[in-house]
């Protein structure tokens, strides 16, 4: 055991070892901000917008997606999220209990490469946040160069705060939470007084179909964060509830995801061609005066660089568990790069950016989906994780199985992962299914969890070398504690 917090200080130095019960000094509470951050992204407002102008759909229609797009991704986070306090590692290291040593490298791969498009997305909409502050404050219009420089700002400030570690971001996540919300009421009071409400309420319905394939749409931007989930609850007690937990985490979400898709929804009335603009973030210098758009852009623009150094901060494990033999903070700047390549190619070459940005969403939460209903059904059997065999990746490893992999939960996760493909449809793919009601009503990802739980469900248990003993970091959860799920 370290001799002190290996969290405590300004840099975060734990990797994916388990936290010790002696630094376990978090607080539940402490989600609510984290995922009240997450979710900081003025791309909800565009998202509403498309519900709008896509989907076909009303504001009452529209209020239906916004609760239960959160409630529904959110509490698979939260109940995933539980995993963290009884293991004490990052949801990618307890993915080997599941998956095998190696195992683990195929989803754990996935889902690394998965978090280079949502990072690269919100590096993006973050530098088109600074472009139009720029434009609003001094006429300056964008170019090559500048877009270049937008990036690099953004993306260097990601891996600064990720790099720092989970202190920082609870500390940044705080008071975005106390500015967002407070900028966001002046917003919500503008759009009282100027919009013609007539004209919102009297919108016809659309169809059930597209009213399904919005709530999936939107929860898609929560199932990517399932896997990240233990990541921020590893230093909590082991005592923590799990009620309380997904309360907090649907409660943060939802509060900020809500307001925002209405927000879009009602903005997308008088505006309609916001829903399909290149620069997702220009049309609110258009739509708020000055006052207020420059200070919310500030804000948002705070909150999606935490969204994405959140991101960050879990891909630094992710890359990791893969055999990046770089301490956490080195690692973050594997994606940073990689996010800043893409940036640039989305930013000057793409000419859809809502487009790419609803097919790879699509896709995201396919990729995420297979590996959640492996592990969640994985997590409902077992109370405790071997913190000494998560990090032996050797053949001495208790989660070594049968040649590093376990293969009904390989499996399991594979086969789902295709046929959740063949369900789907984007811009320039679709499976022989989509047009089937699972795929017209955008389930599915939804198909993807029920099938990758079904199937490992019913296969036989995959057993470990040894029979798992309670880890050194890690002490079983009591009683109580493990019912309060």
């Amino acid at each position: 055991m370290p001799h002190a917090s290996e969290s405590e200080g300004a840099i975060e130095t734990r990797g994916l070892e388990p936290v010790p019960d002696s630094e376990r000094t978090g607080h539940v509470r402490q989600l609510f901000p984290t995922w009240v951050a997450a979710n900081i992204s003025v791309l909800l407002l565009t998202m509403g917008a498309g519900l709008i102008v896509f989907n076909g759909l009303n504001f009452w229609q529209v209020l239906v997606v916004g609760g239960a797009a959160p409630l529904v991704s959110y509490g698979i986070v939260g109940l995933i999220s539980i995993a963290g306090k009884r293991g004490g590692s990052p949801g990618m290291a307890l993915s080997r209990a599941v998956f095998g040593q190696r195992g683990n490298l195929f989803p754990g791969s996935l889902i690394w490469v998965a978090r280079w498009g949502w990072e690269t997305i919100n590096a993006v909409t973050g530098a088109y946040a600074v472009l139009t502050v720029l434009d609003l404050l001094f006429g300056v219009k964008s170019n090559t160069t500048l877009i270049v420089v937008t990036l690099l700002l953004f993306v260097a400030g990601t891996f600064l705060v990720s790099g720092l570690g989970i202190n920082a971001l609870r500390v940044c996540s705080k008071w975005s939470t106390y500015l967002f919300g407070a900028f966001s009421v002046l917003v919500l009071v503008h759009l009282v007084a100027n919009t013609d409400w007539s004209a919102v309420f009297g919108k016809p319905a659309g169809s059930t179909a597209m009213l399904v394939g919005g709530i999936g749409t939107v929860a898609a931007g929560g199932i990517s964060w399932v896997p990240s989930g233990p990541d921020f609850t590893r230093y909590l007690p082991r005592a923590a509830s799990g009620r309380a937990m997904v309360g907090s985490t649907v409660g943060g979400a939802g509060i900020v995801v809500l307001p925002m898709v209405l927000m879009g929804a009602v903005m997308a009335v008088s505006t309609p061609d916001l829903a399909s603009a290149t620069d997702p973030v220009a049309f609110i210098g258009q739509i708020l005066p000055m006052w207020i758009a420059v200070p919310y852009l500030l804000i948002a623009l705070v909150g999606m660089l935490l969204i994405n150094s959140m991101s960050m901060y879990s891909a630094g494990f992710t890359a990791q568990t893969l055999g990046i033999k770089v301490p956490r903070a080195w690692a973050v700047s594997v994606n940073a790069v990689i996010s800043l390549a893409f940036g640039f190619l989305l930013m000057v070459v793409a000419t859809s950016f809502i487009g790419s940005f609803i097919s790879f969403l699509t896709l995201l939460a396919v990729a995420f989906s297979a590996w959640i209903g492996v592990f969640g059904v994985d997590m409902l059997r077992r109370r405790t994780y071997d913190g000494e065999a998560l990090m032996d990746t050797t053949r001495t490893s208790a989660y070594w199985y049968r040649g590093g992999f376990a293969w009904q939960a390989m499996t399991a996760w594979a086969l789902a992962l295709l046929v959740g493909l063949l369900f789907t449809k984007v811009d320039w793919f679709a499976g022989p299914l989509a047009s089937t009601w699972i795929g017209k009503n955008g389930l599915g990802w939804a198909a993807t969890i029920v099938l990758s739980a079904a199937l490992y469900a019913v296969l036989p248990r995959t057993r470990s070398a040894a029979a798992e003993p309670v880890p050194s970091a890690s002490v079983e959860e009591p009683e109580s504690a493990a019912l309060s799920i």
